[in-house]
């Protein structure tokens, strides 16, 4: 079911699958929304209940001032707060999700009592924003579906066209994040992320595609060497595997938490 809370006069929009199960905060990666994960709640079925926000600047939820760690952080402390989830959850992340996960269970480990890492490192090359140049082609409302679809070219249509909003009163479409605010965001990720994913105890996992080239090899086998109690799970695939092998993910993300 899909709800809101206002932070600072400024709406969450949150997917809530519901259920008896334990809670599972999973945090999407950028240019996504919450809705990512409806495979994986399906997968999951009443042992976890999964509850998917479109992070700031993302799908439903509004613009915000910053995309800083601490605003994606303090974003998913308040909706558990505002859940009444005081105890402990266990959380997921993927790629950009995957970085605000370690952020939060470090800045809260009383708050995070399993971590699922997906294809999200900890080494961000402060030089290598080109891949992100075609956002700035992409235009954020358009009077027709296509005309977005169109200034947002091979790469960028790929992430938006299931997820295109219409604008209030018929006016046209919108993407489901705003060009310029996904950049900055790129710009906030970027340094060194070492102290804060060897900052919790938590067990923890880290689900690798081989290929990725958002995390090396040699970075995920540090991240596993490094942290206690984290384990490994490798997929031949790219970054793009929830989506790619989605049974493989959903079968190794149900695996993990059945050990806890």
């Amino acid at each position: 079911m899909r709800q809101e809370l206002k932070i600072d006069d400024r709406t969450l929009s949150y997917l809530d699958f519901g259920g008896p199960g334990r809670p599972l905060l999973a945090l999407h990666g950028g240019m996504s929304e919450g809705a990512a994960f409806t495979g994986l709640a399906e997968a999951l079925g009443d042992e976890w209940r999964v509850i998917a926000p479109d992070q700031r600047g993302h799908g439903d939820s509004d613009r915000a001032a910053d995309y800083s760690r601490e605003g994606y952080v303090a974003d998913s402390v308040a909706l558990l707060d505002h859940l009444g989830l005081d105890a402990p959850v266990a959380v997921l992340g993927y790629s950009l999700g995957g970085l605000n996960a370690y952020h939060l269970a470090a800045a809260h480990p009383e708050r995070v009592h399993a971590l699922i890492d997906v294809d999200a490192t900890v080494e961000i090359d402060p030089r290598g924003g080109e891949v992100f140049d075609f956002l700035r082609a992409m235009r954020y409302t358009a009077a027709t579906r296509e005309e977005l679809l169109d200034a947002a070219g091979p790469v960028g249509a790929q992430f938006v066209a299931p997820a295109l909003r219409p604008l209030p009163g018929g006016e046209g479409w919108r993407l489901p994040f705003h060009p310029q605010d996904m950049l900055d965001s790129v710009e906030q990720c970027r340094g060194d992320h070492w102290d804060a994913w060897l900052a919790s105890s938590c067990p923890a996992l880290v689900i690798h595609g081989t290929r990725s080239q958002a995390l090396p090899q040699a970075t995920a086998d540090a991240m596993v060497s490094r942290r206690p109690g984290t384990t490994y799970t490798p997929f031949d695939a790219d970054h793009f595997l929830p989506f790619t092998d989605p049974a493989g993910f959903h079968e190794a993300v149900r695996k993990f938490l059945a050990a806890l």
